[in-house]
């Protein structure tokens, strides 16, 4: 591993350990010539499927733009990195799961309204609202009424509602 400060190659690791849900190894190296520390993170490298576009094309998945959409939605809302970082490893976990050579981008999509939906209503309806495209008001009232619904009891509790209509 070369040193990201000086640029030499000899690196030696300090401390290895588990991170995640156990999936990385979070390694401390420090350079053999200018002394500094730092970081790095290893996984294994899987074959993800590729992604069926809704005009039918097919490109690599890309983690980037998954972690780009999702942190867009959660963009100013009370979500930490490290649920966001869970919620992403959800949505590899089932893309390796499915065993596919493909997926479409709509299940995709689906899997990120998933996990929104369990970790913020406004991130989940602001996703929606896009991935959805909808048409007009109505459309989106009715997604907002449906989350009601959808939600555990006990993600409501830790959720503010997006709509106060006095019933609590």
């Amino acid at each position: 591993m070369r040193c990201p400060f000086c640029g030499a190659q000899d690196t030696k690791v300090v401390d290895s350990r588990l991170f995640g849900e156990g999936d990385q190894v979070r390694r401390r190296r420090e350079c053999a010539v200018c002394k500094e520390r730092f970081t790095t993170y290893e996984t294994a490298e899987l074959n993800l499927p590729r992604v069926i576009k809704q005009g039918g094309s097919r490109v690599p998945f890309d983690g980037r733009k998954l972690a780009s959409g999702m942190t867009r939605a959660l963009e100013k809302r009370p979500v930490s990195t490290a649920q966001v970082d869970d919620a992403l490893n959800h949505i590899r976990r089932r893309l390796l799961a499915t065993g596919e050579r493909e997926v479409s981008s709509r299940q995709i999509g689906e899997w990120v309204m998933d996990e929104l939906r369990a970790l913020d209503q406004v991130a989940y309806v602001r996703f929606a609202s896009v991935y959805r495209k909808f048409e007009d008001v109505n459309a989106f009232m009715e997604e907002i009424k449906s989350l009601g619904t959808q939600l555990p009891p006990d993600t409501k509790r830790q959720q503010l509602d997006l709509l106060d209509d006095g019933e609590s």
